[in-house]
């Protein structure tokens, strides 16, 4: 089964549009206000940090990182 450069090439870009639109909408999810207002009670913003966006960063880096090794091995 060999890849040729255009296919690694798409791969890549399609990794990456779906790492941003996923971290776009991480993005945006994080900015949803809790439940207010006159007789409602607030919940106070979360303090832990969300590790999916750098982990799904890392994964990608990961991907490409291996799909570079596994080219530079065919070509020896």
């Amino acid at each position: 089964m060999s890849f040729s450069t255009s296919r690694i090439n798409r791969l890549f870009w399609a990794l990456a549009l779906a790492t941003a639109a996923g971290a776009g909408q991480q993005a945006l999810a994080q900015d949803t206000p809790g439940p207010g207002g006159p007789g409602g009670t607030t919940t106070p913003p979360p303090t832990a940090v969300p590790l999916d966006g750098g982990a799904s960063l890392l994964l990608a880096g990961g991907v490409a990182y291996g799909l570079r090794q596994l080219r530079q091995r065919r070509q020896k």
